[in-house]
């Protein structure tokens, strides 16, 4: 599990942590693993140009020791003091090993355009979002030059994944001791580039953000026992499509009919019904099922169907259409699955407020409808009443195509179906439907119903 901690967990880790370190000896830890990183990326430091933006604070004194170390292996390094109160043991070591020390106003080593790399260590994680002025210009002599952020890209803000204003846009971040919901979290996530986490060795407790990691999701899928039949497995019922969208009958049940669970049954329109039979022949009609999945391409039809789904109280994935007719706490195990208007309608804001702020709403609308909202995106959210959340770090932008979110919901009402409960069948869904769209992908164009096509031999690749 990849986990993000807040920013009040990581200082209390740090504080019980340095009372049994020799002083100083986190730093070198951390100032070690980000030189190493950065070195990764130049391939090699001798000769290298590189160009430290340090400000107050640890994240500055991470970016000077890190600055030395690679002075010491032949690079040409030199901090741009954005604070009177840069780390002084750190200014002293820099200097020591060859580096140069000067305010941006005028720099005395390499020319800004002729740096090879530039270290991020303006602010750290107590930082506010946005950037001052004088940050802002040092980041404008550096443009176009690729950014290691120190811990987090700086004007981002750490515990909620929201930007405010100008921050540093990084093509590498390394972070220490563990992950922050600013490196999970959109629009933030965006900001940090490749995240690489340096073990520091701090204890820490459950986080209340993470992200599932291959090895969960083979934890966390539903298996067959050796003496399983089709009805043990699991019967998801899909009620989507309608005359109008008959489409997204095919692609609810396709991503239903990818063998996580024992049976799919298919009540909708006739017509609909007609061409599910025609492409899916082990799809079967009405009757008893564990799971519904409502909604997709429903139109008029979809409050009947929603209501008809809940009635019989067993766990529902709402989506699509039906989410128009949820106004309060559902009554049943659900999951629901809006995209950012969507969940801008159930909440009555803006889309553009969704977007910029995920997580708070996400939560919101967990907490208001007491079910597992799982909101789609580039890294979608699962949220739970609870307030916990986990992120989908699967995926491709090519997933983002008409259908795929029929595609989603099907998938994770046959998880439901086969025993996981909502906030387990969301996460794991999210996961494989991304992890299948890379998968089909191959870094190319794909339309939805190959994402379905592609979940059996992710399933067959989890370890």
């Amino acid at each position: 599990m990849r986990s993000a901690h807040t920013v009040e967990q990581v200082r209390a880790a740090e504080e019980v942590l340095l009372r049994r370190l020799p002083e100083g000896a986190l730093m070198q830890r951390a100032a070690a693993g980000l030189a190493y990183a950065v070195l990764d990326l130049l391939g090699s430091a001798y000769g290298r140009r590189v160009v430290l933006l340090v400000g107050a604070g640890d994240n500055g004194g991470d970016a000077l020791y890190a600055g030395a170390l690679l002075a010491r292996r032949g690079a040409q390094v030199e901090a741009w003091l954005l604070s009177d109160r840069a780390h002084e043991d750190g200014v002293a070591a820099l200097r020591a090993a060859g580096g140069r020390v000067a305010p941006p106003e005028s720099p005395g080593g390499p020319r800004a355009a002729c740096a090879d790399v530039v270290v991020d260590g303006i602010v750290g994680i107590g930082g506010r979002p946005g950037l001052r002025g004088d940050a802002q210009e040092a980041l404008s002599r550096l443009a176009g030059v690729p950014v290691v952020a120190v811990d987090v890209p700086s004007g981002v803000d750490v515990d909620t994944g929201e930007v405010d204003g100008p921050h540093v846009t990084a093509a590498v971040t390394v972070t220490f001791g563990t992950h922050k919901t600013a490196h999970l979290v959109d629009p933030a996530a965006r900001a940090c580039g490749t995240v690489h986490l340096v073990d520091i060795g701090l204890d820490l407790p459950p986080a209340p953000v993470e992200a599932l990691q291959q090895a969960d999701v083979a934890r966390l899928v539903p298996r067959p026992a050796p003496d399983a039949h089709k009805y043990t497995r699991g019967v998801v019922g899909v009620r989507s499509g309608s005359a109008e969208y008959p489409g997204a009958a095919l692609l609810s049940v396709a991503g239903a009919a990818t063998g996580l669970c024992g049976m799919v049954r298919y009540v909708g329109d006739a017509a609909a019904a007609e061409r599910v039979r025609e492409a899916h022949p082990e799809v079967v009609g009405a009757g008893r099922v564990q799971a519904w999945v409502v909604g997709s391409g429903g139109g008029r039809q979809a409050d009947r169907e929603l209501r008809a789904a809940l009635a019989d109280g067993v766990p529902t994935v709402v989506d699509a259409d039906a989410l128009q007719h949820v106004d309060g706490p559902v009554g049943a195990p659900a999951v629901l699955t809006p995209h950012a208007g969507e969940l801008a309608r159930m909440l009555g804001v803006d889309r553009a407020e969704v977007e910029a702020r995920g997580l708070d709403h996400a939560r919101r609308a967990a907490d208001a409808y007491r079910a597992v909202v799982l909101l789609k995106g580039r890294h979608s959210l699962v949220a739970h009443p609870d307030g916990r959340v986990r992120v989908t770090t699967t995926g491709t932008p090519w997933l983002a195509t008409a259908g795929a979110g029929d595609v989603l919901g099907g998938l994770v009402g046959a998880l439901l179906a086969a025993g996981l409960d909502p906030y387990d069948a969301a996460s794991v869904g999210s996961w494989l439907h991304g992890a299948a769209a890379t998968l089909a992908s191959a870094g190319g164009p794909l339309v939805a119903t190959e994402v379905a096509r592609a979940v059996p031999a992710v399933v067959r690749g989890l370890s």
